[in-house]
């Protein structure tokens, strides 16, 4: 074999392993195969032909090579992906070649100790729950059912890293756990709004990321990775339903304590509160990198007022693509500082704000049971919101693929 087929194999390598890992990352498929097609120039690969799934890659890098195919593993934590993302930008730009890059996708990636024990991450559902419960719902006695249900997430989530099999139990099992809990409150005369604090204590659990992501991988004409990561998100949903559904038949709880009505309103004070102890949550549960700190904070926090306040006044749809934009632009700007991180490592947290099933739980209510009165309605007004994020997301991509060509991965 001549030490060129060496090199482009090496390459192939190379482009397969970055690859997996950004699935791995969360990144949409339509962003891997543009940020593989781009590297792989640098690489002096003119010919590579790639097509990502959410849980699978083929790769080959010529007519005359054998197809390759990687399964995505288990999922990387977020300072893993950051550090991956500072590796492509490097072996990007010339600084790194092949074979210092893939040691170091090895060492500095795959084998990279977290820098906090599992637990504590876990233990970030709480501050989360918190902090939405703040958002939706600030009544001391919701704040408290929301405080106890998230350390019951957070087991639940100990005990699904412990034992992988019971993966698939973890929607129905967390929901009907904590609408149990919620909804004997509810029972006993002791809160009000039993919906908003189950939502609020769930939220770290729903798929509303998936949700936004597959809708904007359809709109760049992924159809497949799109609708496939659409019907698992929608099988998901349907899972927590069934166990919110589950626990008010137990409990003996009429449809009608399921309204989503709020009794205690939010002050900004207490919204701004809110918001601050979810991000802290997040951070410590997504093990977010410790050095872009300010960056992803100032992100968080202009995504969520711009959420906020249009959202107020003009409507959830509304207030979800302000604050995808806003989170865009705000994560390239940052980007364009000197030392400033990668436009994606600003902008996932506050992604994470915007999407529905994070911080968007209002519309995530409206998916799962309506606005109270129609669920049709209800359905369609999530509906309107998921797209109009997805919307704001494609267009922050094409704003930081102007502004940043460098950067291929923006979304």
């Amino acid at each position: 074999m001549s030490e060129a087929s060496d090199s482009t194999q090496d390459s192939q390598e190379l482009l397969v392993t970055i690859g997996a890992g950004l699935l791995t990352g969360g990144i949409s498929s339509v962003d891997v195969e543009d940020a593989l097609t781009g590297l792989a120039r640098t690489l002096g690969i003119s010919k590579l032909r790639v097509a990502a799934l959410p849980r699978g890659l083929f790769l080959t890098s010529g007519s005359g090579d054998s197809t390759k195919f990687e399964r995505i593993g288990p999922d990387l934590r977020f300072d893993q992906t950051a550090k991956l993302l500072d590796i492509v930008d490097a072996l990007r730009a010339r600084r790194l070649s092949v074979g210092a890059a893939g040691r170091m996708i090895e060492i500095e990636v795959h084998a990279r100790l977290p820098r906090w024990p599992v637990w504590l991450s876990h233990l970030g559902a709480v501050p989360i729950g918190i902090g939405l419960c703040l958002l939706l719902e600030p009544g001391l006695i919701n704040l408290a059912f929301a405080a106890f249900g998230s350390l019951i997430v957070a087991g639940i989530l100990a005990v699904n890293g412990r034992w992988p099999n019971l993966r698939p139990l973890l929607p129905v099992s967390s929901a009907f756990i904590v609408s149990v809990i919620v909804l004997i409150g509810y029972r006993l005369d002791w809160l009000e709004s039993p919906l908003r604090t189950i939502v609020a204590t769930l939220a770290l659990l729903l798929p509303g990321s998936a949700v936004v992501t597959g809708l904007t991988e359809i709109s760049a004409g992924a159809l497949s990775a799109g609708s496939s990561r659409l019907v698992s998100a929608t099988v998901q949903l349907a899972m927590f339903i069934a166990g919110v559904a589950g626990a008010a038949a137990i409990t003996g709880t009429g449809a009608e304590a399921l309204r989503n009505t709020q009794l205690t309103d939010s002050a900004w004070q207490l919204s701004a509160l809110g918001v601050l102890s979810a991000t802290i949550g997040l951070m410590v549960y997504l093990y977010t990198p410790l050095e872009h700190t300010l960056p992803i904070v100032l992100t968080i926090a202009a995504a969520a007022l711009a959420q906020l306040g249009f959202g107020a006044e003009f409507g959830a749809a509304v207030g979800g693509l302000a604050g995808a934009l806003t989170a865009s632009l705000v994560a390239v700007i940052l980007s364009r500082l000197p030392r400033g991180p990668i436009w994606r490592i600003s902008y996932v947290p506050a992604f994470l704000i915007v999407a529905p099933g994070s911080f968007g739980l209002l519309n995530a209510s409206q998916l799962e049971f309506g606005d109270g009165s129609s669920v049709a309605g209800g359905l369609l007004a999530a509906g309107a919101t998921f797209f109009s994020i997805a919307i704001g997301t494609v267009i922050g991509a094409t704003i930081a693929h102007a502004v940043e060509p460098k950067d291929e991965i923006v979304a």
